[in-house]
């Protein structure tokens, strides 16, 4: 089959082609020009009188029935003339042109904007490298991140510094305090204030150096049973430790006129003060007052600190009760003791045994005491002042309340303890109580006495001779000298003998022997009594009156 459109009224017109280029001319008009420079016309819009035929060959769309010179004069048999039977009229059918495409553009008619489309989603933005200008071309931006980047780099560099800085002033800091914390224990280690350096460099320190120690001496009278129980209350201030020194009553002192006495006789008939004297020529000590304390007062003060505690060794019978009956105080451990009962118990003394055992019973009722007593001075003053009791001019109240407050503090703390001065049988010192209570708790050696004051001179009798004895006491004390009785050698010795241990002493020595008639061979430098300056030991060539 034909493809070509078959037109029936075609060949109905016979001026179709003779008229066709007039009617075009007529009907179209010049548009533009194509790629050749040729014109390109468009169709007049005019009022169709006849109906267009919906036939039209596809071949000749995109051209009218314009002129085309290079048609080759096939212009007029190519195109299609629609026409009815019912006019002879002829209209060509309107067609639009399309150019086709060429190698190079010709201008263009200015055409209507065209509306715009609606907005769609942006898409993610695709950075390329030419975006970023500073990476290739420097300017005045990449400068200053170049010079931020400097800051950056140098502001990291000080802190870095800073801290380098930070930790050399922290070990340098450290290794200060570790030089002044060693040197600190050093100087402690050194000066003997070391804690556990008590036992031992504690004694060393009082063997090398006086020490300041408060002492009062304390007399306890048994208003019922008569007697007295003497004991040294001790403050030292050096080694902050506190005591009690229980000393017997067979103690040997000497009297006013150097009359040797007990200190139980010194208490009845030379009183508070001609007692105080004798303690210090006989232990070297330097008594600052008297306490006198009634067993009336030793119950009242018990009663002001609301009783005591303390370890009894034996049971004490209740006076008043009936035989048979319980004991007043009971033995054992940590029992509560009244007024009544800690008077009792502070004075018992059961047959059959010797005065240091009811010594020891009031060195612990004293203990108990102070362990309760206020630490206050103002509240211990207080306490004092409500026995109302007659003190000794020595010792005024508020002295005294400072004073038990001081070792009540010691008590508390465990810095405190009780001993007894030990003695021989004729009431002399032994050595053990010159190394250890003269020496460790009265103060060590035993300090040379004040300008004008007697050189004390201790006495042992070794020569075989009762009577040796009191014929050097009789010579010393007419010699202006402080005779102390050093009691009876063990073994008689052939020679007699001086000695001192101060360089100082010598020449004091020295006159010592002539006073006693000993040749100046018999003076030497050696260890001397810890409760005299000289010691003498009478020897068999002594010869007396």
């Amino acid at each position: 089959m034909n493809d070509r459109q078959y037109d029936p009224y075609a060949g109905s017109d016979p001026y179709a082609g003779e008229y066709a280029g007039e009617y075009a001319a007529d009907q179209y008009q010049v548009v533009g020009y194509d790629e050749y420079g040729q014109p390109v016309y468009q169709q007049v819009q005019q009022q169709p009188q006849v109906q267009q035929q919906p036939q039209v060959p596809q071949q000749y769309q995109g051209y009218g029935y314009g002129y085309d010179p290079y048609a080759g004069g096939q212009g007029d048999q190519q195109q299609g003339v629609a026409a009815t039977s019912y006019d002879t009229a002829w209209v060509p059918q309107q067609q639009q042109y399309q150019p086709q495409a060429a190698p190079a553009p010709a201008p263009e008619p200015r055409r209507a904007p065209e509306p715009e489309p609606e907005p769609a989603p942006a898409p993610a933005p695709e950075y390329k490298t030419e975006q970023f200008s500073f990476i290739e071309e420097p300017d005045e931006d990449s400068e200053d991140v170049i010079d931020w980047l400097k800051f950056t780099e140098s502001r990291t560099e000080r802190r870095e510094e800073a801290k380098r800085r930070g930790r050399s002033r922290v070990v340098a800091l450290v290794v200060a305090l570790v030089l002044v914390i060693a040197g600190g224990v050093g100087y402690l280690w050194f000066a003997g204030m070391l804690p556990g350096q008590s036992d031992g460099e504690d004694g060393a320190a009082a063997a090398t150096g006086p020490q300041k120690r408060d002492v009062i001496v304390l007399h306890l009278h048994n208003t019922k049973g008569k007697g007295t129980s003497t004991a040294l209350l001790v403050n030292n201030t050096t080694t902050k430790q506190g005591a009690t020194v229980l000393l017997p009553n067979s103690l040997a002192v000497t009297d006013d006129n150097g009359t040797a006495t007990t200190l139980g006789k010194s208490v009845d008939d030379d009183g508070s003060t001609g007692t105080r004297e004798s303690i210090d020529t006989v232990l070297g000590t330097q008594v600052e007052g008297t306490w006198r304390l009634d067993t009336p007062y030793l119950n009242n003060l018990v009663e002001l600190v609301g009783n005591i505690d303390i370890d009894t060794n034996t049971d004490v019978p209740d006076p008043k009760a009936k035989k048979g009956e319980a004991p007043l105080v009971k033995k054992g451990e940590q029992q509560t003791l009244s007024g009544p009962m800690a008077v009792a118990y502070a004075t018992y003394r059961a047959p059959g045994e010797t005065e240091t055992d009811q010594l020891n019973r009031f060195g612990e009722v004293m203990q108990g005491v102070l362990r309760k007593l206020s630490s206050d001075p103002q509240a211990a003053t207080t306490t004092v002042q409500s026995l109302a009791q007659i003190l000794d001019p020595s010792l005024e109240e508020k002295d005294l309340g400072a004073f038990l407050a001081k070792l009540a503090d010691r008590a508390k703390g465990g810095d405190y303890k009780t001993s007894l001065l030990p003695v021989r049988q004729d009431g002399t010192l032994t050595e053990q109580a010159g190394e250890t209570v003269v020496k460790d708790v009265l103060g060590g050696t035993v300090k040379s006495p004040e300008k004008g004051a007697a050189l004390r001179v201790g006495v042992q009798n070794a020569s075989g001779k009762k009577a040796a004895g009191e014929d050097a006491r009789v010579s010393l004390v007419n010699g202006g000298y402080t005779f102390i009785d050093g009691g009876t050698g063990s073994a008689a010795r052939p020679t007699s003998q001086v000695t001192y241990a101060d360089a100082g002493k010598k020449a004091q020595a020295t006159e010592v022997a002539k006073t006693l008639g000993l040749p100046a061979s018999a003076v030497r430098k050696g260890k001397t009594a810890a409760n005299a300056d000289v010691s003498v030991v009478l020897g068999q060539d002594y010869r007396t009156g």
